[in-house]
């Protein structure tokens, strides 16, 4: 199995003048140790507008400063907003390719669209097509990253001329691809595109497994066509995380953020009235976190050994990856760097070393059906030489456009750079 964290950046009220800036500091620190650790993976959301739960709307930024600060790390879009209203699809290639240069290729590319009314709203999102506008755009986009040209595209929610986009990524054919899952649908739909199911739903390993089979049945049989150009078959799975040699001093570290995180993602997503820069959540939440129901998914938070029974479980269900979520309401940076610390000693080397046996035997077994769903995959046509269309500038198309009568001749720099091309050449 593997580790992961995972950044909200979740900043409750009241701010100060430099909150922002210490929470953004102190999770490079956190990604920066975790690195230094061995956890495999930082995954950073893209979220707008949602006050106290998530001040990370920008992760290309957060990612690129992580990238300068670590080596060996994997630097996730956990995820990237598709829908065009967001982000261009050509706009969404370029920043993942230029990520994974200036990273040396340790981009994950995690994908979603949301479903919080304050960013739909926000950026004129329909509701009901934002799914399908993430499937449109999430494949023109892995084709953007690997044509060279991109042909071009006319779609139901976004078109554009052929153009070569730039920088093409260092892995081949491209980033994996991953979606974020919230329920059992969702993990359905990213076994049939052969993309990596990014779980944010707290399941227990019971309900677990039942997903993680599911998802591999589907990817091993004839419904799995890639979205992409290549297949990324993992499953990842997020948890509270707050470790300490005392269970006690666990649950008191990290417990209220991982309730805080829960009942912030309910503010925005399910049952809050938001009133923009006015509405205090943490306020709220103290008002009525000894009302909310028991914590859900939350053993990845106690001794060692009760976070290594937890993610044995987890192991044995099959799950690929656990995420874990450390930076939740008002979660002390020194305690969070104290439970990876703690964690990284006592309870990941078993996991570690029995990795590359089961990623190997995975890949073993899954070769022939990722091959077969390559197999059955529709690529976009590319455009043969005589068919790239030739474009001028626009400095030029101006400078040859028919004058009007009488208008009069003007030196420019087309007719100049024009006199110098035409210059015979120095023997």
């Amino acid at each position: 199995m593997k580790f992961g964290i995972f950044y909200e950046h979740q900043l409750p009220r009241p701010w100060g003048p430099d909150s922002e800036r210490n929470l953004i500091q102190e999770a490079l620190d956190q990604v920066e140790l975790a690195d230094r650790l061995g956890i495999d993976y930082a995954w950073e959301v893209e979220h707008h507008f949602l006050e106290e739960y998530s001040h990370s709307s920008a992760p290309e930024v957060f990612l690129a400063a992580c990238s300068q600060r670590t080596k060996n790390i994997r630097l996730g879009h956990g995820i990237m907003l598709m829908p065009p209203g967001y982000n261009h699809p050509a706009r969404c290639a370029e920043r993942i390719a230029m990520l994974d240069l200036v990273s040396n290729g340790r981009v994950e590319f995690g994908t979603g669209e949301s479903s919080s009314l304050a960013e739909l709203g926000g950026y004129g999102v329909d509701v009901d097509e934002k799914r399908d506008q993430w499937r449109e755009t999430t494949e023109q986009v892995a084709n953007m990253m690997v044509m060279d040209p991109y042909p071009g595209f006319e779609g139901k929610y976004f078109s554009m001329p052929c153009r070569n986009v730039l920088p093409k990524p260092v892995q081949k054919p491209h980033p994996p691809l991953w979606v974020a899952c919230s329920n059992r649908d969702t993990i359905r739909l990213a076994a049939r595109l052969g993309i990596g199911a990014l779980t944010f739903a707290f399941i227990e390993p019971s309900e677990a497994k039942m997903w993680v089979d599911e998802y591999y049945s589907i990817i091993e049989s004839d419904e799995c066509v890639p979205i992409g150009h290549a297949v990324n078959a993992n499953i990842a799975a997020v948890t509270g995380f707050s470790c300490h040699e005392d269970q006690e001093e666990a649950h008191r570290r990290g417990a209220d953020g991982f309730r805080f995180f829960t009942y912030g993602l309910g503010h925005h997503y399910i049952f809050g009235e938001h009133t923009p820069g006015r509405t205090d959540i943490w306020k709220l939440f103290q008002e009525h976190k000894d009302h909310l129901p028991p914590m859900g998914a939350s053993n990845g938070i106690g001794t060692p050994e009760h976070v290594r029974n937890h993610l044995l479980a987890m192991e044995d269900a099959g799950v690929d990856q656990m995420v874990f979520i450390q930076q939740g309401g008002n979660n002390k940076h020194e305690h969070i760097c104290e439970s990876l610390e703690l964690f990284a000693s006592d309870v990941m080397p078993e996991f570690k070393e029995r990795e590359p046996a089961r990623e190997a035997a995975k890949a073993e077994r899954l070769a022939p059906a990722i091959e077969r769903a390559m197999a059955r995959k529709e690529w976009m046509k590319p455009l043969a030489d005589e068919e790239i269309p030739t474009m001028l500038a626009l400095g030029r198309q101006i400078a040859e456009a028919p004058k009007e009568e009488n208008e009069p001749e003007e030196a420019n720099l087309w007719d100049s750079m024009q006199e110098a091309a035409d210059q015979p050449a120095a023997e």
